[in-house]
Protein backbone atom coordinates (compact mmCIF):
# COMPACT_ATOMS: atom_id res chain seq x y z
CA UNK A 1 0.00 0.00 0.00
CA UNK A 2 1.65 3.46 -1.28
CA UNK A 3 -0.25 5.46 1.45
CA UNK A 4 -0.75 5.09 5.19
CA UNK A 5 -2.88 7.02 7.61
CA UNK A 6 -1.17 7.48 10.57
CA UNK A 7 -3.66 8.72 13.51
CA UNK A 8 -3.01 10.48 16.54
CA UNK A 9 -4.84 13.09 19.33
CA UNK A 10 -3.99 16.53 20.07
CA UNK A 11 -6.01 17.87 22.34
CA UNK A 12 -8.64 15.97 22.21
CA UNK A 13 -9.35 15.82 18.38
CA UNK A 14 -8.60 12.75 16.37
CA UNK A 15 -5.68 14.53 13.47
CA UNK A 16 -4.76 12.11 10.86
CA UNK A 17 -1.18 12.47 8.47
CA UNK A 18 -0.48 10.88 5.56
CA UNK A 19 3.15 9.92 5.52
CA UNK A 20 4.17 8.50 1.51
CA UNK A 21 7.06 5.74 1.93
CA UNK A 22 9.39 5.80 -1.08
CA UNK A 23 10.48 3.03 -2.74
CA UNK A 24 13.74 1.83 -1.99
CA UNK A 25 16.27 2.45 -5.02
CA UNK A 26 20.03 2.52 -5.50
CA UNK A 27 22.19 4.78 -2.83
CA UNK A 28 23.02 8.34 -4.95
CA UNK A 29 26.78 8.24 -4.96
CA UNK A 30 28.99 11.20 -6.21
CA UNK A 31 31.62 11.19 -8.75
CA UNK A 32 35.35 11.88 -6.96
CA UNK A 33 35.33 15.54 -8.35
CA UNK A 34 31.89 15.89 -7.43
CA UNK A 35 32.63 14.79 -3.41
CA UNK A 36 35.64 17.16 -3.33
CA UNK A 37 33.93 20.39 -4.62
CA UNK A 38 31.02 19.52 -1.98
CA UNK A 39 34.37 19.80 0.66
CA UNK A 40 35.37 22.48 -0.50
CA UNK A 41 32.56 24.44 -0.12
CA UNK A 42 31.86 23.04 3.18
CA UNK A 43 35.11 23.37 4.64
CA UNK A 44 37.19 27.32 4.32
CA UNK A 45 40.65 25.64 3.33
CA UNK A 46 42.41 22.86 1.20
CA UNK A 47 45.20 20.53 2.45
CA UNK A 48 48.35 21.46 0.59
CA UNK A 49 47.95 18.45 -1.77
CA UNK A 50 44.08 19.36 -2.62
CA UNK A 51 45.72 23.05 -3.36
CA UNK A 52 48.75 21.99 -5.07
CA UNK A 53 46.86 19.89 -7.21
CA UNK A 54 44.65 22.29 -8.60
CA UNK A 55 46.78 25.47 -9.27
CA UNK A 56 49.31 22.48 -10.46
CA UNK A 57 52.01 22.90 -8.68
CA UNK A 58 54.37 20.50 -7.04
CA UNK A 59 54.72 20.01 -3.09
CA UNK A 60 58.12 21.29 -3.36
CA UNK A 61 57.05 24.17 -5.10
CA UNK A 62 54.84 25.42 -2.51
CA UNK A 63 57.38 24.11 0.21
CA UNK A 64 59.71 26.65 -1.59
CA UNK A 65 56.91 29.69 -2.21
CA UNK A 66 55.79 29.53 1.34
CA UNK A 67 59.33 29.57 2.56
CA UNK A 68 60.05 32.63 0.44
CA UNK A 69 56.99 34.20 1.04
CA UNK A 70 55.86 33.78 -1.99
CA UNK A 71 52.42 31.79 -1.21
CA UNK A 72 52.27 31.73 1.97
CA UNK A 73 49.71 29.68 3.38
CA UNK A 74 46.33 30.62 5.31
CA UNK A 75 47.03 28.98 7.81
CA UNK A 76 49.21 25.90 9.35
CA UNK A 77 47.76 23.21 12.20
CA UNK A 78 50.25 23.79 15.17
CA UNK A 79 50.05 20.22 16.33
CA UNK A 80 50.59 18.63 12.72
CA UNK A 81 52.43 21.00 10.54
CA UNK A 82 50.05 20.57 7.91
CA UNK A 83 50.00 23.63 5.77
CA UNK A 84 45.97 24.69 4.22
CA UNK A 85 45.50 27.52 1.79
CA UNK A 86 42.38 29.91 0.90
CA UNK A 87 40.37 28.90 -2.41
CA UNK A 88 41.19 32.29 -3.06
CA UNK A 89 44.24 31.94 -3.34
CA UNK A 90 44.36 29.96 -6.54
CA UNK A 91 44.25 32.36 -8.93
CA UNK A 92 47.53 34.14 -7.14
CA UNK A 93 48.84 30.22 -7.24
CA UNK A 94 48.36 29.83 -11.10
CA UNK A 95 50.00 33.30 -11.70
CA UNK A 96 53.08 32.66 -9.85
CA UNK A 97 53.80 29.13 -11.84
CA UNK A 98 53.04 30.65 -14.96
CA UNK A 99 55.42 33.14 -14.43
CA UNK A 100 58.10 31.19 -12.73
CA UNK A 101 57.62 29.25 -16.36
CA UNK A 102 59.64 32.03 -18.13
CA UNK A 103 62.55 31.69 -15.99
CA UNK A 104 61.96 34.94 -13.57
CA UNK A 105 63.91 34.70 -10.10
CA UNK A 106 61.55 34.13 -7.35
CA UNK A 107 61.70 37.75 -5.89
CA UNK A 108 60.81 39.16 -9.28
CA UNK A 109 57.82 36.51 -9.32
CA UNK A 110 56.57 37.68 -6.15
CA UNK A 111 56.52 41.56 -7.34
CA UNK A 112 55.00 40.62 -10.63
CA UNK A 113 52.08 38.51 -8.95
CA UNK A 114 51.63 42.03 -6.23
CA UNK A 115 51.04 44.34 -9.13
CA UNK A 116 47.68 44.93 -10.69
CA UNK A 117 47.01 43.47 -14.10
CA UNK A 118 48.01 46.53 -15.64
CA UNK A 119 50.66 47.00 -14.42
CA UNK A 120 51.88 43.71 -14.49
CA UNK A 121 51.53 43.71 -18.63
CA UNK A 122 54.09 46.46 -18.82
CA UNK A 123 56.43 45.16 -16.54
CA UNK A 124 56.39 41.92 -18.67
CA UNK A 125 56.49 43.71 -21.73
CA UNK A 126 59.70 45.68 -20.90
CA UNK A 127 61.07 42.19 -19.50
CA UNK A 128 60.66 40.90 -22.79
CA UNK A 129 62.30 43.74 -24.87
CA UNK A 130 65.41 43.05 -22.22
CA UNK A 131 65.64 39.62 -23.30
CA UNK A 132 65.16 39.71 -27.06
CA UNK A 133 67.85 42.46 -27.09
CA UNK A 134 69.79 39.96 -25.25
CA UNK A 135 69.21 37.27 -27.38
CA UNK A 136 70.40 39.77 -30.03
CA UNK A 137 73.71 40.63 -28.62
CA UNK A 138 74.84 37.00 -28.15
CA UNK A 139 73.55 35.91 -31.72
CA UNK A 140 76.14 39.36 -32.69
CA UNK A 141 78.74 37.44 -30.51
CA UNK A 142 78.03 34.40 -32.33
CA UNK A 143 78.21 35.78 -35.64
CA UNK A 144 81.11 38.09 -34.88
CA UNK A 145 83.41 34.57 -33.67
CA UNK A 146 83.25 33.10 -37.22
CA UNK A 147 84.02 29.94 -38.45
CA UNK A 148 87.93 30.78 -38.21
CA UNK A 149 90.28 33.35 -37.64
CA UNK A 150 90.19 36.42 -40.07
CA UNK A 151 93.25 36.02 -42.51
CA UNK A 152 93.44 39.29 -44.09
CA UNK A 153 93.18 40.89 -40.27
CA UNK A 154 96.49 38.27 -39.28
CA UNK A 155 98.10 39.82 -42.08
CA UNK A 156 97.82 43.11 -41.08
CA UNK A 157 99.94 42.56 -37.35
CA UNK A 158 103.48 43.78 -36.83
CA UNK A 159 105.74 44.88 -34.18
CA UNK A 160 106.93 47.91 -32.35
CA UNK A 161 109.30 49.11 -29.88
CA UNK A 162 107.54 50.90 -27.32
CA UNK A 163 109.65 53.69 -25.32
CA UNK A 164 109.18 54.08 -21.61
CA UNK A 165 106.34 56.32 -20.48
CA UNK A 166 104.42 58.24 -18.02
CA UNK A 167 100.84 57.98 -17.79
CA UNK A 168 98.08 59.09 -15.58
CA UNK A 169 95.46 57.34 -15.64
CA UNK A 170 91.84 56.38 -14.20
CA UNK A 171 90.46 52.97 -13.32
CA UNK A 172 86.74 51.43 -12.66
CA UNK A 173 85.40 48.50 -13.13
CA UNK A 174 82.39 48.56 -15.53
CA UNK A 175 80.85 46.78 -18.76
CA UNK A 176 80.83 47.63 -22.14
CA UNK A 177 77.55 49.39 -21.58
CA UNK A 178 79.08 51.65 -19.81
CA UNK A 179 82.84 51.76 -21.22
CA UNK A 180 81.76 54.66 -23.47
CA UNK A 181 80.99 57.15 -20.49
CA UNK A 182 84.14 56.03 -18.33
CA UNK A 183 86.37 56.23 -21.56
CA UNK A 184 84.95 59.51 -22.18
CA UNK A 185 84.79 61.40 -18.87
CA UNK A 186 88.42 60.08 -17.84
CA UNK A 187 90.13 61.08 -21.27
CA UNK A 188 88.36 64.78 -20.31
CA UNK A 189 89.86 65.09 -16.61
CA UNK A 190 92.59 63.86 -16.88
CA UNK A 191 94.13 66.27 -20.15
CA UNK A 192 92.41 68.85 -18.22
CA UNK A 193 94.90 68.14 -15.05
CA UNK A 194 97.60 68.14 -17.35
CA UNK A 195 96.97 71.57 -18.85
CA UNK A 196 95.86 72.82 -15.23
CA UNK A 197 99.83 71.79 -14.32
CA UNK A 198 100.98 73.39 -17.44
CA UNK A 199 101.68 70.31 -19.78
CA UNK A 200 100.19 70.13 -23.08
CA UNK A 201 97.80 67.05 -22.43
CA UNK A 202 98.01 66.27 -26.17
CA UNK A 203 99.73 62.58 -25.66
CA UNK A 204 98.21 59.27 -26.64
CA UNK A 205 95.42 57.90 -25.43
CA UNK A 206 95.90 54.22 -24.09
CA UNK A 207 92.87 52.25 -22.19
CA UNK A 208 93.92 48.85 -20.63
CA UNK A 209 91.30 46.02 -20.35
CA UNK A 210 92.39 44.06 -16.93
CA UNK A 211 89.74 41.76 -17.82
CA UNK A 212 87.11 40.39 -20.21
CA UNK A 213 84.56 43.56 -20.55
CA UNK A 214 81.43 42.45 -22.24
CA UNK A 215 77.41 43.42 -22.11
CA UNK A 216 76.83 40.87 -19.19
CA UNK A 217 80.48 40.95 -17.52
CA UNK A 218 81.76 44.11 -15.77
CA UNK A 219 85.77 44.10 -15.76
CA UNK A 220 88.84 45.81 -14.69
CA UNK A 221 89.61 49.00 -17.04
CA UNK A 222 92.28 51.62 -17.00
CA UNK A 223 92.04 54.81 -19.43
CA UNK A 224 95.17 56.62 -19.49
CA UNK A 225 97.09 59.84 -21.34
CA UNK A 226 100.83 59.34 -22.06
CA UNK A 227 102.74 62.51 -20.93
CA UNK A 228 105.90 64.05 -20.15
CA UNK A 229 107.39 66.10 -17.70
CA UNK A 230 105.86 67.08 -13.80
CA UNK A 231 102.25 66.65 -12.63
CA UNK A 232 100.88 65.47 -9.30
CA UNK A 233 97.97 62.69 -8.47
CA UNK A 234 94.48 64.50 -7.79
CA UNK A 235 91.11 61.99 -6.63
CA UNK A 236 91.25 58.81 -8.48
CA UNK A 237 94.10 59.96 -11.51
CA UNK A 238 96.98 57.83 -10.78
CA UNK A 239 100.48 57.90 -11.96
CA UNK A 240 102.25 55.13 -13.63
CA UNK A 241 105.33 54.39 -15.77
CA UNK A 242 104.57 52.01 -18.28
CA UNK A 243 108.01 50.11 -18.71
CA UNK A 244 109.60 50.08 -22.48
CA UNK A 245 108.38 47.09 -24.24
CA UNK A 246 107.30 45.59 -27.21
CA UNK A 247 104.60 44.89 -28.68
CA UNK A 248 102.42 43.47 -31.15
CA UNK A 249 100.19 45.76 -32.61
CA UNK A 250 96.90 45.95 -35.45
CA UNK A 251 95.54 48.85 -36.67
CA UNK A 252 91.58 48.34 -36.51
CA UNK A 253 89.96 48.61 -39.86
CA UNK A 254 86.84 50.98 -39.64
CA UNK A 255 84.36 48.46 -39.93
CA UNK A 256 85.92 46.20 -36.86
CA UNK A 257 85.73 49.11 -34.79
CA UNK A 258 82.58 48.20 -32.56
CA UNK A 259 81.48 45.22 -30.57
CA UNK A 260 81.22 42.32 -32.05
CA UNK A 261 83.17 42.63 -34.71
CA UNK A 262 86.28 44.12 -32.71
CA UNK A 263 86.21 40.70 -30.99
CA UNK A 264 87.91 39.78 -34.40
CA UNK A 265 90.86 41.93 -34.27
CA UNK A 266 91.36 40.06 -30.98
CA UNK A 267 91.23 37.03 -32.09
CA UNK A 268 93.62 37.79 -34.74
CA UNK A 269 96.10 39.40 -32.96
CA UNK A 270 96.10 36.20 -30.50
CA UNK A 271 96.37 33.59 -33.28
CA UNK A 272 99.13 35.68 -34.89
CA UNK A 273 101.33 35.54 -31.25
CA UNK A 274 100.60 31.95 -30.79
CA UNK A 275 101.45 31.05 -34.22
CA UNK A 276 104.94 32.31 -33.31
CA UNK A 277 106.76 30.11 -30.95
CA UNK A 278 109.42 32.64 -30.11
CA UNK A 279 107.03 35.38 -28.69
CA UNK A 280 105.30 35.55 -26.00
CA UNK A 281 102.30 37.44 -24.79
CA UNK A 282 103.62 39.27 -21.27
CA UNK A 283 100.08 41.05 -20.16
CA UNK A 284 96.47 42.83 -21.09
CA UNK A 285 95.51 43.93 -24.28
CA UNK A 286 95.24 47.68 -24.54
CA UNK A 287 94.06 49.47 -27.38
CA UNK A 288 95.60 52.99 -28.36
CA UNK A 289 94.41 56.59 -29.68
CA UNK A 290 94.98 57.36 -32.60
CA UNK A 291 96.07 54.62 -34.28
CA UNK A 292 98.29 53.74 -37.17
CA UNK A 293 96.57 55.27 -40.46
CA UNK A 294 93.51 54.43 -38.08
CA UNK A 295 91.14 55.37 -35.46
CA UNK A 296 93.20 53.30 -33.16
CA UNK A 297 95.14 50.26 -32.52
CA UNK A 298 94.66 47.01 -30.31
CA UNK A 299 97.94 45.85 -28.67
CA UNK A 300 99.21 43.14 -26.76
CA UNK A 301 102.82 43.40 -24.96
CA UNK A 302 105.11 40.35 -25.65
CA UNK A 303 108.27 39.14 -24.97
CA UNK A 304 110.79 37.29 -27.45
Amino acid sequence: MENEVEKDTVGGARVSAARTRRPAGPRLDLAPWARRRIGAVERKHLLAGEFGAAARLSPKALRLYAEQGVLVPASVDPATGYRYYAADQLPRARLIGRLRALGLPLARVGYLADLTPAARELELRGWLRAQRELLDERAALIEAHGPAVDVALVGGVALRDVPATKVLCRSRRVDSGALPELVGTAERDIRAHLRASGLPGDGARLVHFHDLVTPDSDGLVEVAVAYDGSVEPVGDLHIRLVAAHTEAYLPVPVEYTELPLILRVYDALEAWIDARPDLTCTGHPYEIYPGTRALFDVAYPIAH
